[in-house]
């Protein structure tokens, strides 16, 4: 389990190191169940190292290491892993709406090339433009200003995951960057509250730590903001709880193997992870969390970790676009991809009531919901580690089928 540490910086040589290649002609790898690659045969580097700190956190981002990067494309390549067209597929997404809505990132550190990189990923998918320019993308610190924090790799690559998948779920929101100075609980939260003070109704995080005791003092200082959709990565360590996806205040996002088939669908989902536990999507019952009264689970008694989820699993992953000490186009994974994917899924479904607390909105809906029941991230006795009908810790309710669950 992740526990809380200081901020990582992660060298250039092994970013480069853990790149990956894409092939001529290649389109979105996992093109049936049976071809898709598992997630014991690929190799994956955690872009930022475990904290060792408490109060600190780690991004949940993760790299396949076993294809190479590259830089630009032939003119008939395309990239390696799913992109914007598979994912509005798979989860039934409108290929407009959420038009001017604003999905704020919040991430620790700077990168440089956030802005250069996602018009790169934008124009490869056919994307409108989304830039400083046309007033779609905006970057600020956590203080609201330009005065940005020091650049780092591993961050960098979690910031073009975020904002590739934002783009991917919901092409016509505006996106605002907010770089907290250091992966410190505090400053994250500081960029938590700057980002609502913003006016973004949809946050992202893409981080986590070990609970402490005070999480729940951190819940009413920077998550409590009703009506603002803030979303949570449940972790990439398996079975196991962390913070801030325990927030009673957040949807926890769990994390998903995502395959191309022969259904009605075109698609099917198990569990990111396995029974012997290690890499997947972080679940389970919170040490100090409240419970919501919106979750009625009766195995846990505080608050219980993930409520929805989406595609994480790198062995089934993401093209994303990452030139800050890496090599381009990469095949990223983690629930840093899911976290992001479903803020663009709760821009596309509209603005949240004033007072409420979207979390709560799955819950009022899981029919329209698409229920995953294979497949476990851990070693437990029940539905906290282990897929089945209606809800379950790794992947909540389910995942998106259309926009109708994030809405009251």
């Amino acid at each position: 389990m992740i526990r809380r540490g200081g901020p990582a910086v992660l060298s250039a040589a092994a970013l480069i190191t853990g790149g990956l290649a894409v092939a001529s002609h290649s389109a979105a790898f996992a093109t049936t169940a049976s071809a898709s690659p598992t997630a014991s045969t690929v190799h994956t580097h955690r872009l930022c190292s475990e904290p060792s700190k408490p109060g600190y956190m780690a991004c949940e981002a993760v790299v396949r290491t076993d294809l190479k990067s590259q830089k630009s494309l032939g003119r008939h390549d395309t990239p390696k892993g799913f992109g914007p067209a598979d994912l509005q597929a798979a989860y039934n997404l409108p290929k407009d709406g959420g038009k001017d809505a604003t999905v704020a990132i919040v991430d620790a550190n700077d990168d440089p090339n956030a802005e250069k990189d996602l018009a790169a990923y934008r124009s490869q998918y056919g994307l409108p433009e989304c830039s400083t320019g046309n007033g779609c993308f905006k970057k600020i610190d956590q203080d609201g200003g330009s005065n940005y924090p020091a650049p780092d790799a591993g961050w960098a690559g979690e910031i073009s995951l975020d904002v590739d998948m934002v783009s991917a779920a919901c092409p016509q929101c505006h996106i605002l960057l907010v770089e907290a100075k250091s992966a410190n609980m505090d400053d994250l939260g500081a960029a938590v509250n700057q980002a609502a003070k913003q006016g973004a109704k949809y946050i992202s995080n893409s981080y986590g730590g070990g609970e402490e005791a005070a999480d729940t003092s951190s819940d009413d200082k920077y998550f409590k903001h009703p009506g603002v959709a803030i979303t949570v990565s449940s972790g990439d360590s398996g079975y196991g709880t962390e913070y801030p996806a325990s927030s009673q205040y957040v949807t926890a996002v769990g994390g998903t193997s995502l395959k191309k088939d022969s259904s009605t669908r075109g698609y099917s989902e198990s569990v990111w992870g396995t029974s012997a536990g290690g890499e997947g999507a972080g679940s389970g019952c919170s040490k100090y969390d409240a419970k919501p009264s919106w979750q009625k689970d009766t195995g846990c008694t505080k608050r219980s970790v993930a409520d929805v989820a989406a595609v994480a699993d790198p062995a089934t992953g993401l093209a994303v676009y990452d030139t800050y000490q890496a090599n381009g186009w990469n095949v990223y994974g983690g629930t840093s991809a899911s976290s992001p994917f479903i803020a663009g899924v709760y821009a596309l479904a509209g603005a949240p009531g004033a007072s409420d607390v979207p979390a709560a909105y799955p819950y009022a809906h899981p029919d329209k919901l698409n229920d995953v029941t294979e497949g476990s991230n851990g070693s437990c006795s029940d539905y906290q580690c282990k897929a089945g009908k209606g809800y379950d810790g790794p992947t909540g309710l389910g995942t998106p089928n259309g926009v109708a669950a994030f809405t009251k």
